[in-house]
C-alpha cells in the first residue's frame, strides 16, 4: 500500500496492496525487528528519552507533537506529511532539521527508515491503518489518533497490528482521552460491578456546529483538484469515515465502554442540512440493540447554533451513570452518589495517555489494553453509518460479512 502523511487539518493519499495483502506480507517478518535503543530495552533506563517521529503535521498533529515535547521524556526527531507547508512549520516549531522532514504520499515511509523508537499518527482517518501497519513492520512503538479506521477492513487492519505489536514487543497506544480519566473510570467501573442495578437502556448524543466549515471554504475553492480535496479531508465521508465516526466515535466510545459489548444490530436515519460541499452527513439518528436486548439510543448533529455536548448516560433500576465531556460525571444509586467536573479532559486525556505511552515502553508493558475497545468502538460506528445510509436494519454479522470498503480518488497526488 502506499499512504499519505498529511496533516490532521489536510487530508492523504493512499494504496495499491489490499490491506489483508498488506498484513499477510508483513507478519512474519515482525518477530525479527530490533526494536529499542539498548539503553530502553527492558526499562534498564526509565529516564532515557523517546525519539518519535510525527506522521501528519497539521493543526492537531503539531498540538499534539507539543504535548509530547512538554512531556520531557521524547525528542521529536522526524516528521512527514504530505504537504511541504505543515511539515516545514512543525519543523521550525521542533527545531527539525530539514533532512528530517519529508512529504508526499510516500513521506511516512522515509520517516520510518530513520533512528527513531515511536510515531505519532495524526493523518486523515483513512490512512491509520496502513501507517500503523507500516510502523509496526519498521519495529516502531505506535500512537494512534481516533478513529483507528473508516471502514471494517480498516479496522480489522489495526487489529491485527495490535497483535502483531505484542508479539514484537511492541507498544501500540490509541488516543481516547474520555478512557484517561479516572471520574470516567470510577463511574463505569462501579456500572460494571452491578451498582446500578439491572441495565434498563442507555442514551449517546454528540451535538455541536458545523466543524468542518474551513474545509468547506476550501473545497469551494477547486473541487476539481486532487490536493484541495486533500486538504478539506473532513467532507469527505471516505477520507474521514463521516461525523459518525470520525467525530461521534467518542459519545459511541463511552456507551460501548457501558455496555461492555458489541451491538447485535442497528436501525438508523440521518442526512445533510448544512449546505456543504463534500458528501458527509451533518446529523444521525440510530438505534443500537445489545445484548439482551438492551437499547442504545443516539443523536448527533455538527451544525447549527446554541448547543454542545458529548454526553453518555446509563439508566439501571438502582441508578443511573451520566457523563459529559465537557462537564461533570455523575453516578447516583441507591447508596451512592458522586459528580464532579472532567476539567480540561480534551488535553488532560492525551496529557495522560502521553505519559502511558512512554511508561509502557520503558518498562516493556505490550499488553496494549487499548486496542480491542478502540476497534470495538470503532466498528460500532461503522455499523451505526451503514443502518442510517440504507434506512434499514443492519446486523454486526451481515457488517462482518460484507466488509465493506472505503476507496477515496487518490489520482493526481504525488508520491
Amino acid at each position: 500500500m502506499t499512504t499519505p502523511t498529511t496533516p490532521r487539518t489536510g487530508a492523504n493519499p493512499a494504496s495499491a496492496l489490499s490491506r489483508r495483502q498488506f498484513i499477510a506480507s508483513t507478519g512474519a517478518s515482525l518477530v525479527a525487528i530490533n526494536l529499542l535503543r539498548p539503553g530502553l530495552v527492558g526499562g534498564s533506563e526509565a529516564n532515557s528519552k523517546i525519539d518519535i517521529g510525527l506522521i501528519g503535521c497539521g493543526g492537531r498533529g503539531r498540538w499534539i507533537a507539543d504535548l509530547f515535547r512538554k512531556n520531557g521524556n521524547y525528542n521529536i526527531v522526524a516528521l512527514a506529511d504530505y504537504f511541504k507547508d505543515p511539515v516545514d512549520q512543525a519543523g521550525k516549531q521542533f527545531d527539525v532539521p530539514e533532512s528530517c522532514r519529508f512529504t508526499g504520499l510516500s513521506g511516512y515511509k522515509k520517516l520510518l527508515g530513520q533512528k527513531l523508537d515511536a510515531v505519532v499518527i495524526e493523518t486523515p482517518p483513512y490512512f491509520h491503518p496502513e501507517q500503523a501497519a507500516t510502523a509496526v513492520q519498521a519495529g516502531k512503538h505506535v500512537y494512534l489518533a481516533k478513529p483507528i479506521a473508516v471502514d471494517v477492513p480498516g479496522c480489522l487492519t489495526v487489529e491485527e497490528s495490535g497483535r502483531l505489536a505484542t508479539s514484537a514487543k511492541l507498544c501500540f497506544q490509541v488516543d481516547f482521552q474520555t478512557r484517561a480519566n479516572k471520574l470516567y473510570q470510577d463511574a463505569i467501573g462501579r456500572m460494571h460491578q452491578g451498582e446500578l442495578g439491572k441495565l434498563v437502556s442507555l442514551e449517546a448524543n454528540y451535538h455541536c456546529g458545523a466543524t468542518w466549515d474551513h474545509m468547506d471554504t476550501v473545497l469551494r475553492q477547486n473541487p476539481a483538484d486532487p490536493e484541495v480535496r486533500l486538504k478539506a479531508w473532513g467532507v469527505s465521508r471516505l477520507l474521514s469515515g463521516d461525523i459518525i465516526t470520525e467525530q461521534n466515535i467518542h459519545a459511541l466510545d463511552v456507551a460501548c465502554w457501558m455496555m461492555n459489548a458489541n451491538p447485535v444490530k442497528a436501525w438508523g436515519t440521518g442526512g445533510r442540512t448544512r449546505g456543504f460541499l463534500g458528501d458527509c452527513w451533518d446529523h444521525f439518528s440510530v438505534v443500537f440493540t445489545f445484548p439482551n436486548d438492551l437499547q442504545v439510543s443516539f443523536a448527533s448533529h455538527q451544525s447549527g447554533f446554541g448547543y454542545d455536548d458529548i454526553m453518555c448516560r446509563a439508566f439501571g433500576l438502582k441508578g443511573t451513570v451520566d457523563t459529559h465531556y465537557f462537564g461533570n460525571v455523575m453516578i447516583k444509586t441507591t447508596d451512592y452518589y458522586n459528580s464532579a467536573s472532567v476539567g480540561n479532559l480534551y488535553t488532560d486525556g492525551a496529557v495522560t495517555n502521553i505519559g502511558t505511552f512512554h511508561d509502557n515502553i520503558v518498562k516493556g508493558d505490550h499488553s496494549n489494553p487499548s486496542v480491542a475497545p478502540s476497534v470495538r468502538s470503532n466498528l460500532t460506528t461503522i455499523l451505526g453509518r451503514t443502518a442510517a445510509y440504507r434506512g434499514e436494519v443492519v446486523t454486526w454479522d451481515q457488517m462482518m460479512r460484507k466488509k465493506e470498503a472505503f476507496k477515496p480518488d487518490l489520482k493526481g497526488l504525488k508520491a
